[in-house]
């Protein structure tokens, strides 16, 4: 009954957040017509703080050039940090669709912002496959995708905590710094783009 339970949970969060970034996607898919719809229960999830150690490794960039990952953290602004895959049909269109309806939300701010994309399939997603996934989801030009060796992406989600042997284990988790240096924040579960964003402002307003 408890796993019944915990699987209609998460069911109903997939529900919610598939409503909350309904504008994204719908922008995605010209051809789908939606109809209106009651607004969504708030979709849960956990916000945890922590310290991570970023590895020292070489990653790969939409335009095949090699880049230093503790270079592009060593950003003085926020910085917005999640993994993904683009085969991934699940997990990760929402979170990106989510990433993309916030980048359109942040306005001024998203001139000293960093969002960063890591890719945990790096056997598959070549720096042309980020660069369509990328162009999918409008990503701007302070939007990067990554990806690299296995060793060195294994490497970088060890750091952040999120591995799990498999990417079809892959969990919905994005990440938040306010500044270099600062504590990250973690945050688990599916979000809607308005959530996200108010995640994101309530952590720079209260630097």
């Amino acid at each position: 009954m408890r796993l019944i339970t915990k699987a209609l949970l998460v069911v109903l969060a997939f529900l919610a957040c598939i409503a909350g970034s309904e504008r994204v996607l719908a922008a995605q898919t010209p051809h789908h017509t939606h109809t209106a719809t009651p607004a969504p229960a708030p979709v849960r999830y956990t916000r945890t703080t922590a310290a991570y150690e970023p590895p020292d490794v070489t990653l790969v960039g939409m335009d095949d050039g090699q880049v230093k990952l503790r270079s592009v953290l060593n950003h003085e602004g926020p910085v917005i940090l999640q993994f993904m895959f683009t085969s991934c049909t699940t997990v990760c269109p929402l979170m990106t669709a989510t990433l993309s309806g916030t980048q359109n939300k942040l306005g001024d701010d998203l001139k000293s912002t960093r969002m960063i994309s890591v890719s945990i399939d790096p056997e598959h997603d070549t720096p042309e496959r980020l660069r369509n996934y990328a162009k999918t989801f409008n990503a701007g030009s302070r939007w990067s995708f990554l990806t690299g060796s296995i060793d060195d992406i294994t490497a970088v989600q060890k750091a952040f905590d999120v591995y799990r042997g498999d990417k079809m284990r892959h969990e919905p988790v994005t990440f938040l710094r306010a500044t270099n240096g600062a504590s990250w924040v973690r945050l688990e579960g599916f979000m809607s783009t308005a959530q996200l964003v108010e995640e994101y402002k309530r952590l720079t307003e209260a630097r």
